[in-house]
């Protein structure tokens, strides 16, 4: 498969211990091409930002893949005056991320562009 024109690479800075991206569609397995590449639209509003990594996403070296801090870690990724809602959003975000649903990036991960 070709690279694509230069002006369309976006460099992620994939820990090295992490799963390959899975197929569209085949489960999560926690590869974090996604969150690391933008954010959904719940890590827009933890992240207070719209392009870029998603500040919530966490490594778990444990298991050597990335999970969503607003599943696995509420209370971390909540500003101090929202923590209270640390419960309900550990809830929640399984839907709002639709957690177990399937890998919905469509990106194309490869190695690094030539020099």
């Amino acid at each position: 498969m070709p690279h694509p024109p230069a002006s369309e690479w976006q460099v992620l800075h994939i820990h090295p211990a992490a799963p390959a991206k899975p197929a569209v569609g085949a489960p999560c397995n926690g590869c974090g091409v996604c969150c690391l590449s933008a954010p959904c639209p719940l890590g827009m509003l933890l992240s207070r930002r719209r392009t870029g990594a998603c500040a919530a996403l966490r490594w778990d070296g444990e298991h050597s893949r990335y999970l969503c801090g607003a599943i696995s870690q509420p209370t971390d990724v909540l500003a101090p005056r929202w923590r209270w809602t640390a419960p309900l959003l550990g809830r929640w975000a399984r839907r709002w991320v639709a957690a177990g649903v399937g890998c919905d990036s469509s990106l194309q991960v490869g190695p690094p562009p030539p020099v």
